[in-house]
């Protein structure tokens, strides 16, 4: 049984902006060690909020990039939480 295409393009949406929170955190620590245009903070967060989260997570831990932060390393896993909650209940909802 094929899911429906709400379906598909939801989990294309979560695996492209999974990809843009790992790839942002890894361009940001790349600019930050040669002096460069660093990605905001609140980008990086908007990315995680909109549904990136588990990558900015991975991205995190696999560059050791903002984890002295604490908005980072308390914010992004609270925000992934949310993100679960959320697709918890949307999936009793349909």
């Amino acid at each position: 049984m094929q899911l429906p295409w709400i379906y598909r393009a939801g989990m294309l949406y979560l695996a492209v902006m999974t990809f843009a929170g790992f790839f942002s955190m890894g361009w940001d620590k790349l600019m930050a060690k040669k002096g460069r245009w660093r990605v905001p903070e609140r980008t990086l967060l908007l990315i995680a909020a909109l549904g990136g989260s588990l990558g900015s997570i991975l991205g995190m831990e696999v560059f050791h990039h903002k984890t002295r932060h604490k908005k980072f390393s308390w914010g992004l896993p609270v925000i992934f939480l949310l993100q679960c909650a959320l697709f918890a209940l949307a999936g009793g909802i349909f």
